[in-house]
């Protein structure tokens, strides 16, 4: 399978929001949406999930999708009193990059943390736009080679 731009030229995404940290989500997703209308992309399908530990197997029926170019992860993993945060952090990491590989589709790493407050988280949903931009342009740039 190799990277497809749909037939008008613009990038179909599918976006996985982790409801855990909605405060921080949220906006995450706002961002991710006027991201994603500055680029000319559609968002094809948004699916919530619990949390961003849940992510790797909805982005994976994603990119499956014939209607789907790229795929775009948000989340926000805070520090809480143990490593928990720096284990699910690695985890999604490791995951999203294997459905990325396996399916030939572009996953972006839209999940802020580990290691980092919910104020901070929040002071960030921006990279809610950031993940929508690198899914763009990496569809864009695989449709191409």
């Amino acid at each position: 399978m190799t990277a497809r731009v749909n037939e008008s030229g613009m990038v179909s995404l599918g976006l996985v929001v982790a409801e855990f940290n909605r405060s921080v989500t949220g906006g995450m997703e706002e961002a991710a949406l006027s991201a994603a209308a500055d680029a000319d992309a559609t968002v094809a399908e948004t699916v919530r999930v619990p949390g961003a530990y849940d992510a790797p197997l909805v982005a994976d029926r994603l990119a499956r999708r014939a209607d789907v170019d790229a795929v775009a992860v948000l989340g926000a993993i805070v520090t809480g009193d143990t490593d928990h945060d720096q284990v699910i952090g690695h985890a999604i990491a490791e995951k999203l990059t294997d459905v990325s590989l396996e399916r030939d589709v572009p996953v972006t790493l839209g999940v802020m943390g580990p290691g980092m407050s919910g104020a901070e988280a929040r002071e960030r949903v921006e990279k809610g736009a950031d993940a929508v931009v690198a899914a763009v342009d990496l569809a864009e740039t695989l449709e191409d080679l």
